[in-house]
């Protein structure tokens, strides 16, 4: 069973009569807070449902991989029409062949049929799982490729975060694919449900938070789920969420247009907490990411006079934070178990300016236990 973790605010956390989250990070507060789930060392516990996702494939295929010593490092199977047919793996790089015969067209109708419908997204799930099924279509519109992402509801990750969600900010994760963000997201809707007792509200585009099928999946708690038809109307799907169903927390996966952007700063400015991930691997790629740096401020050219350009030792014209953050936090997902956290507004101030934020890094030591460093200059924290 996992203990759930009690917030340890760092001495300089203030909070105002308006209930404000004011957060200083001093360059000379170094101190390294460890967390940890239990007396013994922490672990993760894995739920992947491995074998409704092999049911899909060739049986030899099927046979070998489940019999695979690294099975828990299993993150996807690659299926190419006249190709050897791949299977990939956490913490490795390039695929590992499987079989020394091609894929045929066979194979790959069998799958389909398996599979069911794909969405117009070219996306398709296993009812009852968190796997996703992508395709890869010819010109004339036949499956010539399948990619068997392996989906895993992972229990024990929350303490990653878990002080965070007591703050009840909106939190931006980002981080490149297959980092675990969407992982991230499903015990974040489980646990603001369950033992948190919010109204949680999952936008599920592609429904790999919550599973396919109309029952959404065990992993997301007491959260509920909508469904988008397609991936264009998540933004009006986010809306509606909020106006029919009175959420108090709205997660999202995959933000990555203009209009979503805005249906996310028309949440938060109705008080409603926003969970979400978005494309980029760092804070530097949403600011310069004409779409989404709305979700970090925006960002606009100011031209100063000539006094206040000497008082700050600058040029005239320089850039500037349009408005206030609509996520008060930015976790970049460097790796599963290494974070960087921002506080949004005083990390994105510190780089318009050229100079390095501080940021908090959160990690898992060798023992599994977290250790949250304070403090850290942003420049020194390459992993």
């Amino acid at each position: 069973m996992m203990v759930l973790l009690q917030p340890l605010p760092p001495p300089t956390t203030q909070f105002s009569s308006s209930k404000s989250l004011q957060i200083h990070f001093h360059t000379h507060y170094t101190k390294t807070i460890t967390f940890s789930n239990s007396s013994s060392s922490p672990s993760l516990v894995h739920n992947d449902d491995l074998e409704e996702l092999l049911h899909i494939l060739p049986s030899d295929l099927h046979h070998n991989l489940l019999n695979q010593t690294n099975r828990p490092q299993l993150l996807e199977v690659i299926l190419d029409l006249g190709r050897f047919p791949e299977a990939r793996y956490l913490g490795q790089h390039g695929g590992q062949c499987i079989r020394n015969t091609e894929v045929t067209v066979k194979e790959l109708e069998y799958a389909q049929e398996a599979v069911g419908e794909f969405g117009r997204d070219n996306r398709a799930g296993i009812e009852g799982t968190l796997h996703r099924i992508s395709a890869i279509r010819s010109r004339k519109g036949g499956i010539v490729g399948l990619t068997c992402r392996v989906g895993r509801a992972i229990s024990g990750q929350i303490d990653m975060v878990y002080d965070l969600l007591q703050y009840g900010k909106s939190i931006l994760f980002v981080g490149r694919p297959g980092v675990g963000k969407t992982t991230v997201m499903r015990e974040i809707a489980r646990v603001l449900s369950d033992e948190f007792h919010k109204r949680v509200v999952v936008v599920d585009t592609s429904n790999e938070i919550g599973g396919d099928g109309n029952i959404p999946h065990a992993a997301i708690g007491g959260a509920r789920r909508m469904q988008v038809p397609e991936p264009s109307m998540q933004h009006r799907v986010m809306v509606e969420a909020v106006e029919n169903h009175m959420p108090e927390v709205i997660i999202v996966d995959e933000i990555g247009t203009e209009a979503e952007a805005h249906a996310c700063r028309s949440i938060a400015e109705r008080g409603v907490i926003l969970i979400g991930t978005a494309h980029g691997q760092q804070l530097d790629n949403i600011m310069k990411n004409p779409t989404l740096s709305d979700l970090i401020g925006g960002i606009e050219t100011v031209t100063l006079g000539d006094a206040e350009a000497r008082a700050r030792n600058c040029q005239k014209t320089i850039l500037e934070r349009k408005a206030p953050p609509t996520f008060d936090f930015l976790i970049e997902m460097r790796d599963m178990h290494y974070w960087l956290t921002h506080q949004t507004d005083k990390s994105v101030d510190m780089l318009l300016r050229g100079k390095s934020p501080q940021v908090e890094v959160r990690r898992r030591d060798l023992k599994g236990k977290v250790v949250i460093e304070k403090s850290k200059a942003y420049d020194k924290c390459q992993f």
